[in-house]
């Protein structure tokens, strides 16, 4: 307990620090970054596993080794610091689906370190769910930057619904299987099906999001078309 509340100061620190380098930026903008850092980490940490040998999807609900435990001790108090930190900031009140998503991933990885096993599954999972943040926040802080409406801004959009639909929809829906057919406790099954509910609800919300882009993309550049026509 004392390691994941001295990890949300430390990350309550990092955040200050982004936000005295960038001083002129928003809450939002200092908060993005370090879930952006926290992305970076928490991906690394999982490839580290991988060559490690400590990722064998073949032996799951097996005790969690070492490094498993540090790398979700680490997204555990993560998760914690960025609940609160919404609350505090207008433009990222916590939502209903990011509450919930937030509460799963907490009381899931909390079980998880409590039972000192499926280290394996839950770093598996860890990784899946934290490939596409990077791209999800840049796109909010290249507007920031004034970059909204950009074909960089685009490539950005385009990017975090490739790798959250490649991560979340195709490999999700098989570590949620694999979970299920293995001995794991009911709290780690309950917390994983419903955080593949929560990614179902939000591919539909970003299909929906890319479709309105696209068609808005494809509108304007029939537009520009048609005005050069005109003048030519």
């Amino acid at each position: 307990m004392e390691v994941v509340v001295s990890g949300v100061i430390l990350w309550t620190v990092a955040f200050l620090a982004v936000r005295r380098v960038f001083p002129r930026c928003s809450f939002d903008f200092g908060n993005r970054i370090i879930s952006v850092i926290h992305a970076f980490v928490a991906v690394s940490m999982g490839m580290t596993c991988l060559s490690d040998q400590d990722w064998d999807m073949n032996h799951l609900s097996s005790p969690s080794s070492p490094l498993q435990i540090k790398s979700l001790t680490i997204t555990l108090s993560y998760l914690i610091y960025d609940l609160i930190g919404c609350c505090f900031d207008d433009k990222r009140k916590p939502t209903m689906d990011n509450a919930v998503h937030h509460l799963i991933s907490i009381v899931g990885i909390g079980a998880g370190l409590w039972y000192r096993r499926c280290g394996t599954e839950m770093v598996a999972s860890l990784c899946i769910t934290e490939i596409s943040t990077p791209f999800l926040h840049l796109r909010e802080i290249l507007k920031e930057m004034g970059y909204r409406d950009t074909n960089l801004n685009l490539i950005a959009d385009i990017s975090f619904a490739v790798t959250f639909s490649v991560a979340r929809m195709l490999f999700g829906p098989f570590l949620l299987y694999k979970t299920f057919s293995t001995d794991h406790p009911v709290l780690i099954k309950a917390m994983a099906l419903g955080l593949q509910l929560v990614s179902a609800f939000w591919f539909y919300r970003i299909a929906r999001m890319m479709r309105y882009k696209l068609t808005k993309r494809s509108k304007r550049i029939r537009l520009l078309d048609n005005t050069i026509t005109k003048r030519n």
